[in-house]
């Protein structure tokens, strides 16, 4: 099985700008593998520092970038894990999350962090099928 990498706009010319040694997103075989998506503007290609529903929306907006740009899609989600600053954010993460998962949404971990080193609450990875 051979390791794919692909480059998505916006989120690659991010990581890029910061020098960061991650791929946004991988592909082996049947499986897809979509690192941690920051709340990025598209436009801007920066950190969309909103509360935290549009942040929300934000990071699903980069994850199905990211899917869509290695043969996937959000329905083929197997697996996402959240990873917030504050756990009182529940709710409204997942009134956003369940408008793109409305039927049948995958597994999933909400975890709380400390901090990242960038300005942004909120950072969403999944694994799917393609």
């Amino acid at each position: 099985m051979e390791k794919q990498v692909f480059r998505v706009p916006y989120v690659s010319d991010f990581l890029d700008e910061l020098k960061v040694p991650l791929s946004p997103v991988t592909r082996a075989g049947d499986y897809v593998f979509v690192s941690g998506i920051p709340p990025l503007d598209t436009n801007t290609m920066k950190i969309e520092r909103a509360d935290i529903a549009v942040q929300t929306e934000r990071c699903m907006e980069g994850v199905k970038a990211c899917l869509e740009a290695a043969g996937s899609s959000l329905d083929k989600v197997l697996k996402c894990t959240i990873y917030i600053t504050n756990a009182a954010y529940f709710d409204a993460v997942n009134e956003v999350y369940g408008r793109y998962f409305p039927k049948d949404p995958p597994a999933r971990t909400f975890a709380t962090v400390g901090s990242w080193p960038l300005p942004f609450d909120i950072e969403i990875e999944c694994i799917a099928t393609v």
